[in-house]
């Protein structure tokens, strides 16, 4: 069971509200007439929204019930969830789904099958096992660890279209689609905006950054790149974008430290453990979040050389990827709208 301390959650939520109208300001340098900032918390984590136009306020409040929305669908911790039923069926029978949880389930799949299963919505037994993050965290013993993973393989995810329904296969399997529904959730986000006719906005899902147009005076917002050894705010570079997502996945966000050892919560499917890849912080740069959700944590595991030759063959995908030596690895679409900042990091063309 994991255990939220609700204080704690209430002061980062106030922190964060603070600190993301201190970023708004700054880069707008005022208040724009028309401009509605909002902070919530939903699909496990913190909300900032921040829209621009006539009907900010409207769409703003319309995309938390959006997200609200989803929350309840593919939440893996709310037991009426769909994904809950799925898994409480699994072994059993298939069940019934919305189209907006086939869809990330089906697009789960996808990025299983090119990620080569590091990336896999089956995990949840594994994740679940080492609970990190949380008061529970623990290293697991090897007998458990090798009991889960035997519950673990995205290809027992049974799609029937005609349906509508999905089934796992053995019993006691688990989904959890966390690792990209965020994505989703952003994507949808993004969509309610343009319906509502805002062209200027910022979305920020837990760290998931959808840039919505540009900002009032026409430039690209700019967006920092997280140092994956220092403390949240402190930036290894800038990208300047429009339109695009940047969804980040390190090994600095959930972890625990025993004799000496750091093991994070980016569970490698293969092993049971913690991912030992070389990189420590793989971003995603994408025209849809629901990619960079999918993506982030997949290029991770398998390291720079398979990740770059996967990301350079999706269109409307890029990537920056960091390795515990501090070099920075890029692929071509990314490199005219990235400029890296801090000294201590070197940038390495492939």
């Amino acid at each position: 069971m994991i255990i939220i301390d609700i204080t704690s959650i209430l002061l980062i939520m106030f922190s964060a509200v603070i600190l993301f109208i201190l970023i708004s300001v700054f880069i707008t340098g005022k208040y724009e007439k028309h401009e509605y900032i909002k902070s919530s918390y939903a699909l496990g984590t913190l909300i900032n929204l921040r829209a621009i136009g006539r009907n900010a306020e409207k769409a703003v409040d319309e995309v938390l019930e959006r997200l609200n929305d989803i929350d309840d669908k593919m939440s893996a911790f709310k037991e009426e969830s769909e994904i809950s039923k799925i898994t409480v069926s699994a072994g059993n029978k298939a069940e019934r789904v919305s189209d907006d949880t086939y869809f990330v389930i089906k697009k789960a799949l996808e990025y299983s099958k090119i990620l080569e299963g590091t990336f896999d919505p089956t995990i949840r037994p594994l994740v679940k096992l080492w609970s990190i993050g949380t008061k529970e965290e623990k290293i697991p013993e090897e007998a458990e660890i090798r009991t889960a993973m035997e519950i673990v393989n995205y290809k027992d995810v049974v799609l029937d279209e005609d349906k509508h329904s999905i089934m796992l296969k053995q019993k006691k399997q688990a989904l959890d689609v966390g690792g990209i529904a965020k994505g989703f959730a952003a994507d949808e986000a993004r969509d309610i905006f343009l319906k509502h006719k805002i062209k200027s906005a910022l979305i920020d899902l837990g760290g998931n950054i959808f840039a919505l147009g540009c900002k009032q005076d026409k430039t690209p917002w700019k967006v920092g790149i997280q140092n994956p050894f220092n403390s949240r705010g402190d930036f290894l570079g800038i990208l300047d974008v429009e339109n695009k997502s940047i969804v980040t996945s390190g090994n600095y966000e959930r972890y625990f430290m025993k004799d000496g050892k750091r093991f994070h919560h980016i569970i490698d499917p293969k092993t049971g453990y913690p991912s030992e890849s070389k990189i420590i912080s793989a971003t995603i740069i994408s025209d849809n979040s629901i990619d960079g959700d999918g993506l982030s944590t997949g290029v991770y595991i398998l390291g720079v050389d398979k990740a770059l030759n996967i990301i350079e063959a999706i269109r409307g995908v890029d990537a920056i990827l960091v390795t515990e030596d501090k070099k920075v690895y890029m692929t071509s679409g990314v490199k005219e709208i990235f400029m890296l900042t801090n000294e201590e990091f070197a940038l390495i063309h492939k």
